[in-house]
């Protein structure tokens, strides 16, 4: 049993409250809950209108199958909003 965690770091520069923050980070963290099955959260900068930082965590069973998941959750981020991904870093435990 492995533990493939993932961080990404998003710039949304047209987002000027916290409520307009919120509502993206809210979408964004259903969306990957619902469709890949993971745990995630917003896990910094809460108080930084355009910057959003996600954490995204799963218990895979093997390397290949973490690889695989990282890659589509990563390509589903690409492609389920429009804010810049500044960042992305993943790690397998």
């Amino acid at each position: 049993m492995l533990i493939a965690a993932m961080t990404f770091r998003l710039h949304a520069p047209w987002v000027h409250s916290l409520k307009e923050k919120r509502m993206i980070v809210k979408s964004l963290i259903a969306q990957l809950q619902n469709r890949f099955h993971v745990s995630a959260a917003e896990i910094d900068e809460q108080d930084i209108h355009q910057i959003v930082v996600i954490g995204v965590a799963a218990i895979v069973p093997s390397n290949a199958m973490a690889d695989s998941l990282m890659d589509e959750i990563f390509t589903f981020v690409e492609g389920a909003t429009d804010a810049e991904i500044l960042e992305e870093t993943r790690e397998v435990r």
